[in-house]
């Protein structure tokens, strides 16, 4: 069945319709994000985490999540028309209108203050208002188009799901937190540019200063290597400072050979298609490093979590 647009001059169904507004909201990328906040809530406490924070918090993270991805679509519409990545998203090609997207994303923006805010904790809003503003105004609106370390800098305000997870349990922020965060920072730009390589004609047909565009893709398969060695260093963390035990410690060692071996095999890839298998290697490396801190947490480390015990915010 075909999708109906304006342009086509037939009002796209209601399915449609919602399937649009659905995928403003990046589902895939922002199920990553939630997926690293609810390991963030469980890794603060001991045992399951209160429901009301779990529900709630997730609830609210999602839905700030999808309306700082919206905001994207629509500061990026003239980019996303030259890019073939982007070229079928529902604002460029006119499936929503931009009025459409900007009232979509200002209003799921409130509804996820209001969830966290009200249900869960100020901290936590207040932290992910940081977040949302961080991505769709900071680096969608200036860093993207200013500088070919956008995705470094602007990396932060993806970086913030499991401390939003941990504060919406806790009420406070912990150095625990922190370091999940860095990992996601330090994560952050070898994942993306394996994909800007693979991507590059599409960044400079947009006029995006992509570092592969600005700086060439020799330049930028090194800078994914060093990234990956300082990746495998701050992914030790975790167990080095006792917030994890030895399942968390041996997981990441197979999961950083295997992203080590992916950056160094980059620098001569063996076809085109390469740079895009770092990439999605990229994302099962963060799934499952999360999920060996989990483990870790309720099978052999439970000194730490009892240490960790802390009463849960209204």
């Amino acid at each position: 069945m075909s999708k109906s647009s304006p342009a086509s001059g037939h009002p796209p169904s209601l399915l449609g319709s919602l399937h649009s507004f659905l995928e403003l909201t990046k589902p895939r990328v922002v199920a990553l994000l939630v997926f690293c906040a609810v390991i963030g809530m469980f890794l603060a406490v001991p045992g399951i985490p209160p429901w009301r924070a779990l529900v709630f918090g997730t609830l609210g993270i999602w839905m700030a999540s999808g309306s700082a991805a919206a905001f994207n679509h629509l500061i990026d519409e003239r980019i996303d028309k030259l890019m073939v990545r982007t070229a079928r998203r529902p604002l460029a090609t006119g499936t929503l209108t931009a009025h459409q997207v900007l009232v979509f994303a200002v209003l799921l923006g409130i509804a996820s203050m209001l969830v966290l805010a009200l249900l869960v904790n100020r901290l936590t809003a207040v932290l992910t208002f940081a977040g949302l503003i961080g991505y769709a105004l900071v680096y969608t609106a200036y860093l993207k188009r200013a500088t070919p370390q956008n995705i470094v800098i602007g990396g932060l305000a993806g970086a913030v799901p499991p401390v939003l997870g941990w504060t919406a349990v806790t009420g406070q922020l912990h150095p625990f937190a922190l370091q999940l965060c860095l990992i996601i920072f330090v994560w952050t730009p070898p994942h993306f540019w394996a994909l800007a390589i693979f991507r590059r004609d599409d960044y400079a047909r947009a006029g995006v200063p992509m570092l592969p565009v600005t700086h060439g893709v020799a330049y930028t398969r090194w800078q994914v290597l060093f990234y990956t060695i300082l990746l495998v260093l701050v992914s030790l963390l975790p167990a080095l400072t006792g917030m994890s035990g030895l399942i968390y410690l041996g997981g990441a060692l197979v999961l950083d050979a295997g992203f080590l071996y992916y950056a160094v095999r980059l620098l001569h890839p063996p076809d085109a298609m390469f740079p895009m298998k770092v990439f999605k290697y990229s994302i099962v490396y963060l799934m499952a490093l999360f999920a060996f801190l989990l483990f870790d947490h309720w099978l052999v480390h439970p000194v730490v979590q009892h240490a960790l015990l802390l009463p849960a915010a209204d």
